[in-house]
């Protein structure tokens, strides 16, 4: 023990050991001392030696302190000690308070060192796995420890650590559990070790995320104070953000559990929104953040629109267009608030919507879109904040044809009120102001009012502006050529050129327009012309691309300023190869590539805001095609219009055998319809007669039943027997019933008879049957309305001989005369043989309608033949597609062959006549040939 009491107590006497010595010595003691508490005081005093004697304790002790944490798990103390020594050595947090005031070397030194013991520490991966099985101590001196010793591993090497850890067995979830432990000194720091885990590493990322990271880190948000808590809620947001940037799965999963309607709580805020702390401010940032890191352009669209879907069904995108309005909101927090809101409303026509119709606090009330334009043209905004509205308003009109024509339409002449602002008249003021950033942030937005939008590029043309007083107003366009020329700032023109590109790209009419003015055109030469220093470079670039578009897009409707005659102005002016040369001045700028990376405008000064990133889109698409124009002949030109021609009649012959099959389509399906649903009736017929088959039989065995009776009472009674009862009257009326009946027969096979008729014309028609079908079905309506009458009748008839059976039967008691009773059989015989003829005729009826029946399938049938003979039309549709893309491979390979053979000649020609041949030129005396042709036929022409 004199030992230890000449190291941690008083000086003994003699020559004291070095720093180093003590350590060796310590080391030696932890190794070989049998005693726990004798090891337990060793490590104490590594532990109080290691920030001073860092390299010593570190290279002697590192083994000897992982020894302890293998063998001695069972006491909590001297794994305190020991984690805290590794701590002490691996960590440079103390290290860099203590070397504030040293040189950079002294400071880096201090990393590599930490980096130099991590690297010791992790070199066998069972040291990181143990010191996570040790974090499921619950013992505050061996879990607080530990989790700050595994943090400093992730900051000095954190993909190494990282990998050991996803392959650890339950590694994550046991790094998880720290977020629900009690006591907040350790939950706070685990919150530390998962930001360090999660950097940069998606699959660690998403084992966080199903962990249940996201509802465990927003309830410690809300229990925390939201946005008025304290850097724990700043930990929280980091976390989250590591969890969610550039992480789709995550995303996804954060939405689908309904995690952004919690976010809505954050982004309340009250009427005096004055005082706001240091950390408010820094949590509502990240908060921001977050919500932007959803709804990021660089996101899938079908992600970002579901999100962004969500966030105003919740009310989110409310909430912040409230903050956006209020009052007293710092600065840099307006300015975040805006370009989340810009990116929540990019690409979505209801947020879109719901964006213009917000109204500013104001008396009167003004839009939003008018309030933040206001601050753009404003030069005493903040560079950052004008920035920001710029981008909201380029997101408004992103894909929103309704925002681009109520912006034009502010500029309109119809539609312009004198008292209020209005977003046109405003973009116009700040377009001619004396502030060349508010005339380039102007003239982008307005671009970006005619974005792929032909229509509003049209409208815009008719706008006038009235210059100054007693002159006639000039066009936008012409005001906006006027300024290019005074030579303004280079920031100026750039904006101003852009808009005019933009303005005239596939817009025939607003090129005419320029092309009209007889100043543009020399300007624009002069511009590419001349040699001018690095600062002009950009904006020759720009009028060569003008040049382009007038000469791409131009329908030839000026005589002056056609297509060849614009060409021909180049290669005399400029030269072609001079030309393309500065067109490639903009896309090799420097500012051109980091606009063209992302849709928002950062720029670290006003100066360097010089390209936008749709325009940075729009020269990548016309570069390459302004060239081709540029380079093209006539003659080429004229085949490729040929050859255009050829494959538009190609494609109008193809449309209309798609509009003819279209139309045999629709009626087939007609006639298959009408043929359906005369089988159905049919069917419904043949049930209907089977019917009434059945009760006339069952009357015919009814009525022989009665006539037996009748035979054998009158057998029985002799030649005097009567019948008692029956009237003179009533047989007159019996017999007058069944001539009638027998006349609606006649009657009957009358209509079946002409039904015959319009069967066999149903036949000799053919596929043309659809019409008379229909009249087929009235027929057979008509016949089963007869067939029902005739059912009628024979009930009646059955009623009336059951009424004669009655009164034979009471005849068979009362005798009557002779003469009567012959005269009343004869009647009964004769009744009963005209209904034996009524039963005839209903068979016949039956066979009939069993005829029809056949007819009818016959019809199907050459309804059938018809739908076959549309299908083989079809087929001979396709296969003529077939041959007509044939075709066009054809023409296209011939095409390529020629251009081979030509680039094959002119080799040629220039090798011949580099050798020193002489070489007449072919192409010049085909062209006086052509000439000569076309000369001779115009006179053929003149003469017939």
């Amino acid at each position: 023990m004199n030992f230890f009491r000449g190291v941690m107590g008083g000086q003994a006497p003699g020559p004291q050991p070095s720093g180093a010595e003590t350590i060796q010595r310590l080391c030696d003691r932890v190794a070989s001392s049998t005693l726990l508490d004798d090891r337990r005081d060793a490590v104490r005093a590594l532990k109080s030696l290691s920030k001073k004697y860092r390299v010593e304790v570190g290279s002697q002790a590192m083994d000897h302190l992982i020894n302890i944490l293998q063998t001695d798990r069972s006491d909590s103390e001297i794994l305190g000690y020991a984690l805290d020594t590794l701590y002490n050595i691996i960590c440079n947090d103390e290290e860099e308070e203590q070397d504030e005031s040293e040189d950079e070397n002294a400071q880096k030194q201090a990393d590599d060192l930490g980096a130099q013991f991590t690297d010791r520490f992790i070199q066998d991966p069972e040291h990181v796995t143990l010191l996570l099985a040790l974090l499921e101590e619950f013992d505050f001196h061996v879990r607080w420890p530990g989790v700050k010793l595994l943090t400093a591993l992730l900051k000095n090497q954190g993909v190494q650590v990282q990998g050991i850890i996803l392959v650890s067995p339950m590694g994550v979830s046991r790094l998880m559990d720290l977020l629900a432990d009690s006591r907040e000194v350790i939950r706070n720091d685990g919150l530390l070790l998962l930001q360090q885990l999660t950097k940069s590493n998606a699959a660690i990322q998403k084992i966080v995320a199903f962990e249940n990271a996201f509802e465990r880190l927003l309830d410690i948000i809300t229990e925390e104070g939201s946005s008025d808590g304290g850097i724990v809620v700043e930990d929280c947001l980091l976390l989250l953000l590591n969890l969610l940037k550039n992480n789709s799965s995550n995303q996804n999963f954060f939405k689908e559990g309904s995690y952004i309607q919690r976010m809505k709580p954050w982004f309340e805020v009250g009427d005096d929104n004055s005082g706001w702390s240091a950390q408010k401010v820094t949590n509502l940032h990240l908060m921001l953040q977050l919500v932007r890191v959803m709804v990021s352009p660089v996101n899938s669209p079908g992600a970002t629109a579901s999100c962004q879907k969500a966030m105003y069904q919740c009310g989110l995108l409310q909430q912040l267009c409230t903050i956006l309005m209020a009052t007293g909101v710092p600065a840099d927090i307006l300015t975040e608030t805006i370009n989340t809101v810009a990116e929540v409303i990019r690409g979505s026509q209801v947020n879109q919507d719901y964006f213009s119709s917000v109204n500013a606090p104001s008396n009167p009330p003004r839009p939003a879109i008018v309030v933040l334009l206001m601050s753009m043209v404003n030069e005493r905004q903040p560079f950052v904040l004008r920035c920001a509205v710029l981008y909201c308003f380029q997101c408004f009109l992103y894909k929103n044809k309704k925002g681009q024509g109520e912006i034009v339409a502010t500029l309109l002449p119809s539609t312009i009120d004198a008292n209020s602002i209005s977003a046109g008249q405003l973009l116009c003021g700040g377009l001619f102001s004396a502030d060349s950033l508010s005339n380039w942030c102007a003239a982008v937005a307005l671009a970006h009012a005619l974005q792929d939008n032909l229509t509003q590029k049209e409208q815009l043309l008719r706008v006038q502006l009235a210059t100054s007083l007693g002159k006639p107003p000039v066009s936008l366009l012409q005001q906006c050529t006027n300024i290019l020329s005074q030579g303004s700032n280079v920031q100026t023109r750039v904006g101003l050129l852009i808009l005019l590109c933009t303005w005239t790209s596939n817009c025939p009419i607003a090129v005419t327009h320029f092309l009209h003015n007889q100043e543009n055109v020399p300007f624009l030469t002069a511009q590419i012309s001349e040699n001018l220093g690095e600062d002009e470079r950009l904006v020759q670039g720009l009028c060569a691309l003008l040049l382009g578009i007038c000469i791409y897009y131009n329908d030839n409707s000026l005589e002056n300023y056609t297509k060849e005659k614009l060409k021909q102005l180049i290669e005399k002016r400029i030269g072609k190869e001079n030309f393309v040369e500065k067109l490639g001045f903009i896309t090799k700028h420097e500012l051109y590539s980091r606009a063209a990376q992302k849709p928002q405008p950062i720029f670290p000064s006003p100066e360097q805001m010089l390209f936008d990133h749709e325009f940075t889109k729009l020269v990548k698409e016309l570069e390459g095609m302004i060239t081709k124009a540029v380079h093209k002949s006539s003659e080429e030109e004229k085949k490729e219009e040929e050859v255009k021609k050829t494959l538009e009649q190609h494609d109008n012959i193809v449309t209309q055998y798609k509009e003819l099959i279209r139309e045999q389509d629709a009626q087939i399906q007609e006639l298959k319809e009408q043929v359906s649903s005369a089988s159905s009736q049919n069917e419904q017929m043949q049930v209907t007669i089977t019917q009434q088959l059945s009760q006339i039989q069952q009357h015919k065995d009814q009525y022989n039943i009665l006539k037996l009776k009748l035979g054998k009472e009158n057998q029985s009674q002799g030649d005097g027997s009567q019948v008692n009862g029956l009237q003179t009257e009533e047989l007159t009326q019996l017999r007058k019933e069944v001539e009638e009946l027998r006349k609606e027969y006649t009657l009957l096979q009358t209509q079946l008879s002409g039904k015959d008729e319009l069967i066999n014309t149903l036949k000799a028609e053919g596929s043309v049957g659809g019409s008379d079908n229909t009249e087929l079905l009235k027929e057979l309506e008509a016949l089963r309305s007869q067939v029902q009458s005739q059912i009628a009748e024979i009930d009646c008839m059955k009623t009336e001989r059951q009424e004669l059976l009655r009164r034979a039967e009471a005849g068979a008691s009362n005798p009557v005369p002779d003469g009567d009773g012959w005269s009343d059989t004869a009647k009964i015989a004769e009744l009963e043989s005209r209904l034996a003829a009524q039963t005839t005729e209903t068979e016949r009826l039956k066979e009939e309608a069993k005829m029809s029946s056949e007819s009818r399938v016959e019809m199907e049938q050459q309804h059938a033949s018809a739908t076959s003979t549309a299908a083989i039309l079809q087929t001979e549709n396709a296969k003529l597609q077939t041959d007509l893309q044939e075709s066009k491979k054809e023409q296209d390979d011939l095409l390529m062959l020629l251009a081979d053979q030509d680039h094959k000649i002119l080799t040629l020609k220039k090798r011949l006549k580099d050798l020193g041949e002489t070489v007449d030129d072919e192409d010049d005396l085909d062209a006086r040939d052509q000439t000569d042709d076309d000369d001779e036929e115009e006179y053929y022409e003149d003469e017939d």
